[in-house]
């Protein structure tokens, strides 16, 4: 997904929204690739990536950027598509990419080894406590194998930036929810910290939205969003009027964003049960596999 030509001086605060049209389809889709599979994948690739980046010791600001890069790469009928390129070898590219100019640069070494060893979990596996203790020094790539998945890693961190325009700026909200906060008395009460941490919640779960609520809402709306459903939960009090008009949100975005966010826990929970013991395609030859099988039963029904 590259940005559109109108947004190329945007704000920092604000980012390169998809389009209607990038929104419709993408490459994957046009390969062949049916929608609701495409979800998973995207979905699962954005476990992969949280997972390794807490294996790396990584912010989650940095961690939240790459999953938003990963999005707009296979966002839009220009977008990559999954039929020709790993989704998990783009995922370790776009972690690299991302962390590369930031305060907490990884290797190419590293990611590629905490990406080969998240990508070994067996499923339910990637959110267990006990995955980083069972990485340690015996965990390596072969210098063999090593040298051409580093040359590999080059080359689709090439085809990221070529495809997004080199347009890698990611705008988050989660400093704006802080701001928010403070702009609507709600440390005040001794129940800040407690929103805060329901509104983070929030807004990391977002990132792995099937809507891709981070390509089609800015920070400010997610960050509002966030605070209202936050706030609710928690039964903090935050002022009678329509306070979210006052960070230029309407009534109608909140509405979306708010039911948005409250089911992203319904569909981790069917992707969960939908999967079961199975793997999630994260490879070409994978997912060329499991297409071939679909249309077997397809044609056997």
């Amino acid at each position: 997904m590259a940005p559109e030509p109108s947004v190329s001086g945007l704000s920092h605060l604000l980012n390169p929204l998809a389009s209607s049209l990038q929104l419709e389809t993408s490459a994957s889709q046009l390969d062949g690739v049916p929608r609701h599979l495409e979800d998973s994948i995207r979905f699962e690739t954005s476990r992969l990536v949280q997972a390794a980046g807490i294996l790396l010791r990584l912010p989650q600001e940095i961690i939240a950027q790459c999953i938003v890069i990963l999005q707009r790469f296979w966002t839009g009928p220009d977008g990559g598509s999954l039929l020709e390129n790993d989704s998990k070898n783009v995922a370790a590219a776009a972690l690299y990419l991302t962390a590369k100019p930031s305060a907490h640069p990884v290797s190419a070494r590293q990611i590629l080894t905490v990406f080969e060893y998240v990508s070994s979990l067996q499923p339910g596996q990637l959110a267990s406590t006990e995955s980083e203790s069972k990485l340690g020094a015996s965990w390596h790539l072969p210098e063999g194998h090593y040298e051409a998945r580093k040359h590999a890693l080059y080359d689709i961190e090439a085809r990221i930036l070529r495809v997004l325009g080199y347009q890698t700026h990611v705008a988050l909200p989660h400093t704006l929810c802080i701001n928010y906060l403070q702009t609507l008395d709600a440390f005040q009460s001794g129940a800040g910290k407690t929103v805060v941490k329901a509104a983070f919640a929030h807004l990391n779960s977002a990132l792995l939205s099937p809507q891709m609520l981070y390509l089609t809402h800015q920070p400010s709306a997610l960050a509002t969003a966030a605070i209202y459903l936050a706030a609710r939960e928690t039964n903090t009090k935050l002022p009678e009027t329509d306070w979210w008009e006052v960070f230029d949100v309407d009534r109608e975005e909140l509405g979306f964003l708010v039911v948005a966010l409250q089911s992203i826990k319904a569909y981790a929970l069917a992707e969960r049960s939908g999967w079961g013991s199975r793997r999630v395609p994260l490879s070409v030859d994978d997912l060329r596999a499991d297409l071939e099988r679909a249309q077997l039963l397809a044609a056997e029904a």
